[in-house]
């Protein structure tokens, strides 16, 4: 004699249908406040704000002991990274079109990761805070597939850092 299967209970497979979709939308929010938790703490100075006619500009420290921040190149947002070991600004070379930065020569480059063969460009307007620097010499260079823009000395000679902890005040140079 066979056993009959017994009928199925639609508010059984609703109830596992809500539950898993409630953890769904929890899972979701949990990475929602990781995500933005992680980026405040990499990147606390992601909504910089500076004060009209300012004339210095205080960055934080991120938790990898970088100093990044929001800026432009020729009109368009751009995140930097200071980077005092830079000789130019050093830009991903697969940025240069949506920043409207032309290759020039090849050059080769020495690197942190080591040597590099990239392209001269120049900038016409790099902005940050306070500060419009323009006509500035960079470097295209393929060797970086990330987003952020080396902001190196090219544009740094025209400032005086002061570091206290993890604060950097930039100031422009008195010369």
């Amino acid at each position: 004699m066979q056993t009959p299967e017994p009928p199925s209970n639609p508010h059984r497979a609703m109830g596992r249908g809500m539950a898993l979709a409630a953890s769904l939308v929890v899972l979701g929010m949990l990475w929602l406040y990781f995500s933005h938790a992680l980026e405040a703490r990499d990147n606390p100075n992601r909504h910089l704000a500076v004060a009209s006619g300012a004339a210095e500009l205080v960055l934080k420290r991120g938790s990898h002991g970088h100093y990044i921040f929001p800026g432009e190149i020729n009109g368009r947002p751009v995140t930097f990274l200071l980077d005092t070991g830079a000789t130019v600004v050093s830009v991903p070379a697969h940025l240069a079109g949506p920043l409207g930065l032309t290759p020039g020569a090849y050059q080769t480059s020495v690197t942190a990761n080591g040597t590099v063969s990239t392209r001269a460009t120049r900038i016409d307007t790099l902005a940050f805070g306070p500060f419009v620097v323009r006509n500035v010499p960079a470097s295209l260079n393929p060797g970086m597939g990330d987003m952020q823009i080396l902001l190196g000395m090219s544009v740094l000679r025209h400032m005086e850092f002061t570091q206290r902890g993890d604060t950097l005040i930039l100031r422009p140079s008195g010369g």
